[in-house]
């Protein structure tokens, strides 16, 4: 007998109750769409390398414009100086100015109380250009010695004082323009550091804790790297040794001389010792950028400040750093030379041995010896030995 029931609609069980496939579909919706809701936030956000990274490149563009921003107050200090000096020398050139004029109204007033019918030196102070009232009236022919010798002066003074006064307007608009610049790399910093600060402020404490471990495996390979070059250099060390013995042994003693120049520690000899000696002293002071010491410094300005101890005085920037002194390889750096880092030279530290440093690294950091591998052998641009 046929059956005259109607067949069921297919479906699925949900906890082992039979759902109809509308019902299915409509579940399956809810789902996908809860599912793209969890994950948008998660894929709008950068990954924690992105972030490292973005992080890593503000600092150092954060350093690049500190560099910057120590050449432009550099810079204005001195033009600030030079327009200080020029403003001194055309008040004592427009007092000086002043009394010439002073001396010739004598002259007229004692023309006018002798009765003289033409009062030339009056005219005169009158006059926009006293020399072409010279040229015009032949004056001079008319006035005494000791006129003639007061409109000189007058002429003279007039001259140079307008001339003083050009150059202090001219450096004037110099000095506006380095104020500008020294304002425009301030901000710049400014900007940079708050981004990172933002950045860094967004990571949950997980996400700390494994920037903190990225950080560490870092440092654990920038150490090894460190140990790698302090053994090449050891053996480079040891060899030259045994060169200068066998020559000595020879009775030749030629390299003897050379012993003291290449012998790890002597670059300059004392002073590199005394630099490196006040490097580690600063070890634990804050990096702030823009800082000389003596409470705290930025990377140029501990190594500048290093080498004023010992007696040697440095250039404020990297970018003038880098050019002072003889460069040599990373193999052949010694206590006391300067490791300039990047493409745009806007990091140094001071060579301590073994492969370390001391530097001032970054803001949020202290002055510390680390491996001169910090950021990756790629990042070292050049070794220099101070002249």
């Amino acid at each position: 007998m046929a059956s005259h029931r109607k067949s069921r609609s297919t479906g699925t069980r949900v906890a082992g109750i039979r759902t109809p496939a509308l019902a299915t579909a409509a579940l399956t919706s809810v789902a996908l769409l809860s599912q793209t809701a969890n994950a948008a936030p998660s894929d709008d956000r950068p990954s924690l390398e992105e972030v490292e990274k973005k992080v890593d490149d503000l600092y150092r563009q954060a350093g690049s414009a500190t560099e910057k921003y120590n050449a432009a107050k550099e810079k204005t200090s001195k033009q600030r100086k030079k327009v200080d000096t020029l403003l001194d020398d055309v008040a004592k050139r427009t007092q000086k100015l002043n009394d010439a004029r002073t001396e010739l109204g004598s002259f007229a007033s004692a023309q006018y109380r002798t009765g003289a019918s033409v009062p030339e030196t009056a005219t005169l102070l009158l006059a926009d250009s006293p020399q072409d009232y010279f040229d015009q009236n032949q004056l001079m022919n008319r006035l005494t010695g000791r006129q003639k010798t007061a409109v000189d002066d007058y002429v003279t003074q007039q001259s140079e004082t307008m001339k003083k006064r050009q150059e202090a307007t001219e450096g004037l608009d110099t000095l506006t323009d380095s104020q500008n610049d020294l304002k425009t790399a301030k901000s710049t910093v400014q900007k940079k550091l708050a981004t990172a600060r933002e950045l860094l402020s967004e990571l949950t404490a997980e996400e700390k804790a494994r920037l903190a471990a990225i950080e560490k495996k870092k440092q654990e390979e920038a150490a090894r790297k460190a140990a790698e070059l302090a053994k090449q250099q050891a053996a480079e060390e040891a060899e030259r040794k045994r060169q200068e013995e066998a020559a000595q042994q020879q009775g030749s003693g030629s390299s003897s001389g050379s012993s003291e120049s290449s012998t790890p520690g002597s670059s300059n000899g004392t002073q590199a010792q005394k630099a490196l000696a006040f490097a580690q002293a600063q070890i634990g002071k804050p990096y702030v950028w823009g800082a000389t010491g003596p409470g705290s410094y930025d990377c140029s300005g501990l190594t500048q400040a290093a080498w004023k101890a010992a007696g040697v005085t440095l250039p404020r920037t990297t970018y003038d750093q880098v050019n002072v002194g003889t460069t040599v390889s990373v193999s052949q750096a010694q206590p006391g030379d300067l490791v300039f880092f990047y493409d745009d030279i806007s990091h140094v530290g001071l060579y301590v041995g073994d492969g370390k440093m001391v530097h001032a690294p970054k803001p949020g950091a202290y002055v510390r010896e680390e491996s001169i591998f910090y950021d990756g052998e790629s990042s070292i641009y050049s070794v220099v030995r101070p002249a």
